[in-house]
């Protein structure tokens, strides 16, 4: 099972339920050992962050280090959120290289 300590601020994750379902966010926050604050800038803008639990997200094995960055420097803007998840390449199911939370 998935554990906050198996995942980091910057982290691409793909929804497993919900709404959102098979979107893909960026992981901005880790709330608690249950909990992430996620963004895609475009339906969870960078304003209107949502929290999710960590069961219903499948890790993507890439971490942005420009949002690691701006996050720090407080400069997180959706057009980077977008941007990233656009570089990394993860839009095709054929790139997901995800690991299921619930296993």
């Amino acid at each position: 099972m998935l554990t906050t300590t198996d995942i980091s601020i910057g982290q691409l994750v793909k929804s497993k339920a919900g709404r959102d379902k098979d979107r893909t966010f960026i992981i901005i926050a880790i709330i608690d050992d249950q909990y992430v604050t996620i963004v895609d800038g475009d339906l969870r803008r960078v304003e209107k962050t949502k929290r999710k639990k960590i069961r219903h997200l499948s890790k993507i094995n890439r971490v942005s280090e420009a949002i690691q960055q701006a996050i720090t420097e407080s400069e997180l803007t959706n057009p980077l959120v977008r941007r990233e998840i656009e570089r990394l390449g993860v839009n095709t199911p054929s790139q997901l290289g995800g690991v299921s939370v619930n296993g």
